[in-house]
């Protein structure tokens, strides 16, 4: 008793002290369950019937789902696509797609984009839905929305969301297991200008969001995502860890970051490893801030809500995560079509212009994220020129037997060098979902070194 009463205490104290944006009222909050989804999509279907109404998300497995395997059965296997978009017609949808997806179409003659039907598939444990519905009431954002309640923790803070930095704050704080996801392989591919397919890592990794750890009594309330890797291969980075923490206060506690080079036989703090800084280990091609899609602090970019839109976004991608292994996975110097999945879904559309005065390697992101939450999506990124930059894909499936969407792989086209980069491909072992979490006592830094590199 005493220890909530110090939790609510501090929570008071901080909303007194810390100016906060409001939620919204009890009467908008209505909405929910009914209109709405409890987590703010809009429950009914479009005019056309080509998005269907949501009903629950996909929560039977399929006959040939393996518990425990590490991967997931295609539920709609067998599905033919609807239609194919390729460098011919993509002129007739291109008010359905992004400038990245219109640029692999234009340049590359043998890429297309198979479009399968839509199934609204995300769905969550009834305690997050709960929790979401309670936060659009009551979740307020402090720090010019550098902050969120630590009494929002264990649902989405803003099932209706008022601005970009709300849609960017649920995409942060999406529900994924309450427990840990771990790769044993977990392998980056990059494949250069010429279409040349190279092993830039293959990583143990493990990944936790303690924003939805109620139960776990020794992780600190305002952590919201831990996750580390530990490289295996290549020889040159062999032992290297690399660990990232984020929190709900991203003033008070910036990002924590930890290296350990097996060269120099220590753990350091790294500092760096946020914003713009390029991830070394992964050629170079991707940015600390857009790990997930999004990842960091929301200082350096105004994010303007542009509203909803209907996108062709990668979806249900069970083909990609299962089927598609190695090289396989690529044609020439882009993603083979065939292991992709197109559906058509309603997204929230965000814009992100940096500010005056502060540095970034864009000018711009315009990003197109799935309105159930399930952390679906992608962006196009523009140089100060206004120049496409790079595009992002991120890959999702939903977990039917843990009630959670996931998003292990990702794919980022960096159009300037004419470079692909694929994350979280798993050559063995699949994705493991934990029975718990570990202690942390287990799970600082040095612990993580010593445990791992012993593997």
């Amino acid at each position: 008793m005493k220890t909530k009463l110090t939790f609510l205490a501090l929570a008071s104290l901080s909303a007194l002290f810390n100016p906060s944006h409001a939620a919204v009222s009890a009467d908008e909050a209505k909405a929910l369950g009914t209109t709405l989804t409890e987590f703010g999509a809009i429950k009914a279907g479009n005019k056309e019937g080509t998005i269907p109404e949501y009903t629950g998300g996909q929560t039977k497995a399929p006959a040939d789902f393996k518990p425990n395997s590490g991967y997931w059965a295609d539920p709609f296997k067998g599905e033919k696509p609807l239609y194919r978009i390729d460098g011919k017609n993509f002129a007739q949808h291109s008010d359905k797609l992004s400038e990245s997806q219109k640029h692999l179409l234009k340049t590359y003659p043998d890429y297309y984009i198979d479009v399968y039907p839509t199934h609204r598939s995300a769905a969550y444990p009834d305690s997050v839905l709960k929790a979401t519905v309670r936060n659009a009431s009551t979740c307020n954002a402090g720090k010019d929305y550098f902050s969120v309640d630590v009494a929002c923790r264990g649902g989405m803070p803003f099932a209706i969301p008022k601005n970009g930095y709300e849609v960017m704050w649920n995409l942060t704080l999406r529900y994924s297991v309450a427990t840990d996801i771990t790769t044993q392989h977990g392998v980056s591919w990059l494949v250069d200008a010429n279409g040349n397919k190279t092993v830039v890592s293959d990583q143990f990794t493990r990944t936790e969001r303690p924003y939805y750890q109620l139960d776990q009594k020794d992780r600190d309330p305002n952590m919201i995502l831990r996750t580390y890797s530990v490289a295996k291969a290549p020889a040159r980075i062999s032992g290297q860890m690399t660990m990232l923490t984020d929190y709900l206060d991203m003033d008070a506690k910036p990002r924590r970051a930890y290296n350990y080079s097996p060269g120099q036989r220590r753990v350091k703090l790294a500092p760096e490893f946020a914003y713009d800084t390029p991830v070394a280990q992964l050629g170079g091609v991707t940015l600390f801030d857009e790990l997930f899609l999004f990842s960091g602090k929301m200082d350096r970019f105004d994010f303007k809500l542009v509203g909803r839109k209907e996108m062709l976004i990668p979806y249900n991608n069970y083909k990609f995560y299962d089927e598609c292994k190695g090289a396989q996975q690529f044609t020439g110097q882009h993603l083979n079509p065939a292991c992709e999945r197109w559906e058509l879904h309603r997204v929230w559309v965000v814009e992100s212009t940096l500010k005056p005065g502060q540095r970034h390697a864009y000018a711009k992101r315009t990003y197109f994220i799935d309105e159930d939450g399930s952390g679906a999506g992608m962006f196009d990124a523009f140089d100060k020129n206004g120049e496409l930059y790079r595009g992002m894909f991120q890959k999702t499936i939903q977990l039917y037997d843990q009630q959670t969407p996931y998003s292990g792989k990702t794919v980022t086209y960096d159009f300037s060098k004419r470079m692909l980069l694929l994350i979280g491909d798993v050559a063995d072992g699949g994705y493991m979902v934990s029975p718990k979490n570990l202690p942390e006592t287990d799970m600082s830094a040095e612990a993580i070194v010593g445990r791992e590199t012993v593997r």
